[in-house]
Parts: structure tokens; sequence; C-alpha cells
């Protein structure tokens, strides 16, 4: 008999495989969570006094589908005839372990185009990741109500664009699939750099990020961009011990401890990169997977390849519009060429990233690199305030109360 905290990683592990059956068969999420939800409930109580059964996957399903059952038998006799002649009552026998194939099109369902990421990321993580709406809740610090609004209107908007519980066609592919692999990218990157309160990382969301994207890239292994950002994962997530100090500080990755970063995870994601970018195509994430290879294979933050990062930069910028970008290249053309080269770059960005805290705080990097330590002071203070990440705040400031003390010090000398 599996421990009740082995039920527990067994029941979350099942959920997303056991929704996707049950949501593909009567093809309402809605209903079809609420269902396995219940199904989840009535094995958390028998299994730890009972045993967990042969094909656990099986139980929840014929459960689920028996709780399915009840609800259609309580509705108008047309609901009732359509149900008959579509599903007929689940076996006793429990049916055979569901296809993981069902998680995929679960995920492609809840990654919809016509979500909006704000919706999209929750619903994900609530359907397929099997999170609570309380654990979704706190990751993104909002009330647990506001996070709950978020997830039910994402699904009434699935179900009022009647798309079928199916994968996309072959002219859907392909936007499909760049659309689910968006998702899992924001998803990984709010857990690996939080965007708000007082934490660096949100370990829960780019755990989920990785198994989902793990998930993705075990029904699709060809797929070089499936690939590229499970190599960007992993490459960044090997790197998370070093990247707060003992007080839950934010560390550069300058100055992150490399002794620290998990080399399983490097090799790993590495490999990944390396069996992808010969395959065909390169896209963006693999570019991105490559740039962050190159970081993690250097044992020093001195013996970093600024030259060939530059380079795969110069090619992301030509791929992708995207200021973020551009703004990441500044910083490796400063790293090569000068701040001034940086700071010309920059120059571009003032009204794309008008407001962003990011640019501040590259701009105060760059003018503290040319010794202009006034201009960089300012941007740093700029930069603190525009962030709502606690860390990053502190981070900042103690940047421009450091700069300040020197500069206070080289007058008085």
């Amino acid at each position: 008999m599996k421990p009740a905290s082995g039920i527990e990683g067994l029941l979350r592990e099942l959920m997303p495989q056991v929704l996707g059956v049950v949501a593909r068969r009567y093809g309402d999420i809605d209903d079809a969570e609420d269902a396995v939800q219940e199904a989840l409930l009535a094995a958390a109580r028998q299994w730890p006094a009972e045993g967990t059964p042969d094909n656990p996957a099986g139980w929840l399903i014929a459960v689920a589908s028996r709780r399915m059952a009840d609800r259609l038998r309580n509705e108008t006799a047309r609901r009732r005839r359509e149900f008959v002649a579509a599903s007929a009552e689940p076996a006793e026998e429990p049916p055979p372990v569901p296809d993981r194939v069902d998680s995929l099109v679960l995920l492609f369902l809840c990654c919809h185009p016509a979500l909006t990421p704000t919706s999209a990321i929750p619903l994900t993580l609530r359907a397929v990741g099997g999170l609570t709406t309380a654990e979704i809740a706190r990751a993104f610090l909002v009330p647990e109500a506001t996070m709950a609004q978020r997830i039910s209107r994402a699904k009434q908007r699935i179900k009022e664009s009647g798309t079928p519980f199916a994968m996309p066609t072959a002219g859907e592919w392909a936007e499909r699939l760049r659309w689910v692999l968006h998702v899992l990218y924001l998803i990984f990157t709010e857990g690996h750099a939080a965007s708000s309160g007082g934490r660096v990382v949100a370990p829960e969301l780019s755990a989920e990020a990785i198994r989902l994207t793990r998930m993705v890239h075990a029904l699709l292994p060809d797929d070089p961009e499936v690939a590229g950002l499970l190599a960007l994962m992993l490459l960044n997530e090997a790197r998370r011990p070093a990247r707060t100090g003992p007080s839950g500080e934010l560390v550069p990755l300058a100055e992150q401890d490399r002794a620290k970063w998990d080399r399983a995870l490097i090799a790993e994601g590495v490999a990944l990169v390396s069996a992808a970018l010969p395959k065909g195509a390169v896209g963006q994430y693999q570019v991105q997977a490559a740039i962050a290879a190159v970081h993690n294979e250097a044992k020093t933050a001195d013996e970093t390849d600024w030259p060939q990062i530059l380079a795969l930069y110069g090619l992301l910028d030509r791929m992708a519009d995207n200021p973020m970008v551009t703004l990441n290249r500044a910083i490796a053309a400063a790293m090569v060429d000068g701040p001034a080269a940086g700071l010309e770059l920059l120059a571009g960005l003032d009204e794309r990233l008008a407001g962003h805290h990011r640019l501040d705080a590259v701009r105060a990097h760059l003018l503290e690199m040319a010794g202009d330590a006034a201009a960089a002071i300012a941007h740093y203070r700029a930069a603190a305030g525009r962030t709502t990440s606690v860390p990053e705040r502190d981070y900042l400031l103690m940047r421009a109360a450091d700069l300040t003390a020197k500069s206070r010090s080289t007058l008085k000398h």
C-alpha cells in the first residue's frame, strides 16, 4: 500500500491524464474537471485504507465517468438521449490506462489562441498541472477568488468558441504548438524570476513548466523547438540554487557561486540543444538555449564567451522583433565592444520600453561601466522605483548606495 504522501503525488500525476480522457469523452472541460475532482477526493479517502488499485488511472476514470453520468441523468430528456447514444454506461471493469496523448490534447485546449496569456496560464496550471486554485493564486500573488474567476472565464471562453476536444488540424498545428510553447515559456519565466512579491524565484511554477514541457517533448521528440524550449528551461533551472543568497537576496549571474549549479541539468540541456540545432530551421527557443549553454559552460564569469553570445543575440534579434532581446544584446555588445556600444543600442528602446524597469537597470549598469556614476545612480534608483519585485528593488537600491559611497570616497581623496 502506498503511503498517504505517495498517494497524493500519484493523484497529482494522474489528474491531467484522467481529465483529458473524461473531457474528451464528454466534451465539457468544466463539468469534467468537477467530476475528476470528486473522483480524486474519493481516492484520497479510500486508497489509504483499502490500498491503491492495480489500475489507478482506470479507477479514477470509471468513478469520474459515473459522476458525469449522474449529472447527465438529472438533465433534460434530450440531453439524456444524446448521452446514451454517445456513450454507454461505464463497465464495472476499469478502462485501460489512458494514452498520454490525452494530456497533450488537454494542453492544446487550455493553451487556446482565443485566450490571453493571463487566462491561459492559470487554466493550464489548473487543468494540466494539477495545481489547486489556491496554489496558483499564491504563486501570482492575487486573491484566490480573483484567480478562480480567471480560470472560470477561460473555461467559458473555450466553451463559447465551440472548439472540439481534439488535436488541432494539420493547418492549425504549427500555430497552436507555437502558442502552447509560448504559454509554457511564460510559466517558466515567472517561476525563474518572479515578477512581483518577496521571492526571487517561484520554484513550483518553474518545476511545473519543466514537467509539462518534458511531457510535450516525450510526445513530440523530433520537434527541435520543443527540445529547444526544454533545454532552455533546464539550463536556466540549473542556476537556481545560486541565484539567491543566505537571506533570499538576489545574486546576479556574474556573482553566482558556480559550484552550486546543477551539472546534471546543464549536461541534459546542452545535449538537447546540440541535438536540436542540426535538425532544420533554427527557432527562437533553440537560440536562447544556445545562449544559456554558453553562459553555463563558462567556468567563471570572466571566461564567458561574450563574442559568441553577441553573435547569437544578433541572430535572435533578426528572428524576433522583441525589445527585450535587443536589451540583452546591448549588454553583450557592451561586454565585447565597450559600454558605448551597448548604450547606443539602448537609445532605440526608449519609446518601446518607456517606463520599464529593466531598461533603467541595464542603462544604469552600462553607465557605471562607462564611469558616469551620477547618471548610473539616477537610473538604478529609477529602476528600483518601477520594479514590483522586492528582491530586485533591494538589489538595485544597494547598487545605487554602493556607487554613491564610492563616489563620495573618491571626492574626499
